[in-house]
């Protein structure tokens, strides 16, 4: 088990951690939530060891070993394989199978493996370093953004090696499909403390809607009574007809708590301006073929055509020119052959890499933004700096000094200041939390142009795209249907068994044996099907029982029962634990139940 108590940590005036506390029991799978910069990292760090807390207590089991997941990576053996063995527990050490079935998961060749690990890219090589730790003999997983630089197969091969983890784990993700998937327990860190509960991430943001709801009504009603009672006490309280009642109310006062109103978070903001297109095709792509000078061709033969409101996202393992495509279609790349043409209407807003790089460095971030619309007034320009976090003296920053994260921000600003009708989005979620990117899926969905992504976001995949184009080798083919289509169709060949329908027997044996399953199948299951159905009743007569607490909190606040508030909210709290807990119940009997009806399916 690990504990946090009443821990603290700040950089500067900055406070990450104010006093909390939370436990992480045996088994449990936790997703780490919470805004970019509010302390993720800085609690994987204080977890391992790497940094310390300013106050409280850190406890964790003896002899306890812990595999972290960090970016600054040391290798000491020349081979891919010779470095992953050498994390294998002792024993384990000559049983090359586990780490070549690791590192063939998370998407190496057989080339790679037997290679040298110094001649890798730096995502290859990290991960070599996250297989050193998935074959490590570890009780805790530190995994911080473990699929970045991961392709598709490798995420979902990752996935079902995480959902099968017997140890602990706190993963931080984007990626909200992958952490539904594979935890399960959401810790999420808002307003300087460390919420938990377990479930999925959709869960947790309506428990801290609900929770911020309840606590913004309290405080107001709260806020009413003492102001009725403070105009009692200031009218009456010189007139002694009025004096003991006014004496009252001024104890009153002194016995209410009070609540603090919650200060305002901000999110990304995305409204992309819409160029009207007056044709149907954008963009034409005709017997494209490219390579990079002095390797293989990449690109072969591309047909492709773009309409207006086109939705497709273009996928395929890491190196097979998903990002090479884009390029050339946004004209930063030349084919080597074919030709690639563009409507004259066509507007294209593009996300990519080598745009962040093309940043100037001496220009502030308002001076970037403005050279990307020069019709906008400096009040619009710095408005769109505000969306994306750039207000006040922040936009005069150069963007030299700024972070990877930041850079991209204000590409993103840079777009939005420009009137397009064709969006090109490299990874576009790389650097933004789970709130930004939400809002950038909603403000893609009711954009009216065109867009084509490349993205590892299977939530991306499943929101945004109509129409897929893979790239496998150097052939690219166009499949026409949803991200879930293409699974159920063709599928990434990652080693995942897709369903079969079975063939039906009229054979009278067949149909005897059936009968008996059914006898034996209604003997297991009803039981535990009334069990569930109890416990249901039971949830449903708490949850009302809740919902009074609730609504007793409110009156109290509105008469101002300061030690009524205190009692209520220690209520409150124990019911929703209780709830809480047999809801867990009613999981482990739906999954015991789901278990006997494969036995009999």
């Amino acid at each position: 088990m690990i504990q946090f108590e009443e821990v603290s940590k700040q950089f500067g005036a900055q406070i990450l951690l104010d006093q909390t506390s939370f436990t992480i029991h045996k088994g449990e799978r936790c997703g780490l939530l919470g805004r970019n910069g509010h302390g993720k990292t800085t609690l994987l760090r204080l977890l391992s060891g790497e940094d310390e807390a300013d106050a409280g207590d850190i406890r964790l089991p003896r002899q306890y070993r812990i595999g972290y997941l960090k970016q600054h990576l040391e290798f000491s053996k020349e081979s891919v394989l010779e470095e992953v063995m050498q994390a294998l527990p002792k024993e384990q050490q000559e049983e090359n199978y586990r780490a070549e079935r690791v590192l063939s998961g998370l998407g190496m060749s057989d080339e790679m493996i037997h290679g040298s690990v110094n001649a890798l890219s730096g995502g290859y090589q990290l991960r070599v370093h996250l297989a050193k730790i998935l074959v490590s003999d570890v009780d805790l997983l530190l995994l911080d953004e473990p699929t970045n630089y991961l392709d598709l197969p490798a995420i979902r091969w990752l996935s079902r090696f995480l959902q099968r983890w017997q140890g602990e784990m706190l993963l931080i993700s984007h990626d909200r499909d992958f952490v539904d998937q594979v935890c399960t327990h959401i810790l999420g860190i808002h307003r300087q403390k460390v919420w938990k509960l377990k479930g999925t991430t959709e869960k947790y943001y309506q428990y801290l809607l609900e929770t911020e709801e309840l606590h913004e009504k309290t405080r107001e009603n709260l806020d009413k009574k003492r102001a009725h009672l403070q105009s009692f006490v200031d009218r009456f309280g010189a007139k002694s007809s009025k004096a003991t009642q006014a004496k009252s109310k001024a104890k009153a006062l002194e016995r209410m708590g009070s609540l603090e109103k919650l200060a305002h978070i901000d999110n990304l903001d995305f409204s992309f301006k819409h160029e009207e297109f007056p044709g149907q095709v954008m963009l034409q792509a005709n017997h494209v073929a490219f390579a990079y000078e002095g390797q293989d061709r990449l690109v072969e033969d591309l047909h492709l055509a773009i309409e207006k409101k086109e939705r497709m996202a273009i996928i395929g393992k890491n190196g097979r020119g998903k990002s090479t495509i884009l390029r050339l279609l946004a004209g930063d790349l030349s084919p080597k052959s074919g030709l690639i043409k563009s409507a004259d209407k066509l507007r294209i807003g593009y996300f990519g890499q080598t745009n962040i790089d093309r940043l100037c460095a001496d220009s502030s971030v308002e001076e970037e933004i403005a050279a990307a619309n020069p019709d906008l007034s400096r009040t619009e320009v710095r408005g769109i700096c505000g969306l994306m976090f750039f207000d006040g003296d922040k936009a005069e920053k150069k963007v030299s000094v700024l972070s990877g994260g930041e850079r991209s921000r204000v590409l993103l600003g840079k777009i939005l200041a420009s009137s397009v009708n064709l969006l090109l989005l490299d990874e576009p979620t790389n650097h933004l939390d789970m709130e930004s990117i939400e809002a950038l899926i909603e403000a893609l969905e009711h954009f009216p142009g065109a867009v084509i992504l490349v993205t590892h976001s299977e939530l991306m995949l499943r929101r945004l795209a109509k129409k897929l184009l893979l790239c496998k080798h150097e052939d690219q083919k166009v499949f026409v249907g949803s991200y879930d289509d293409f699974l159920e169709k063709i599928g990434w060949d990652d080693g995942e068994e897709r369903s079969s329908k079975k063939a039906k027997s009229d054979s009278k044996q067949d149909r005897r044996t059936r009968a008996e399953m059914v006898q034996q199948r209604s003997r297991v299951l009803k039981p535990l099907q009334r069990k569930m159905d109890k416990l249901e009743e039971t949830i449903i007569k708490q949850e009302e029982k809740l919902s009074a607490y609730e609504e007793e909190m409110v009156q109290a606040a509105t008469d101002g029962e300061g030690e009524k508030l205190q009692k209520l909210s220690i209520k409150i709290d124990a019911q929703r634990n209780l709830i809480e807990e047999q809801y867990s119940e009613l999981e482990k009997l739906a999954d015991e139940l789901h278990e006997k009806e494969q036995e009999f399916s």
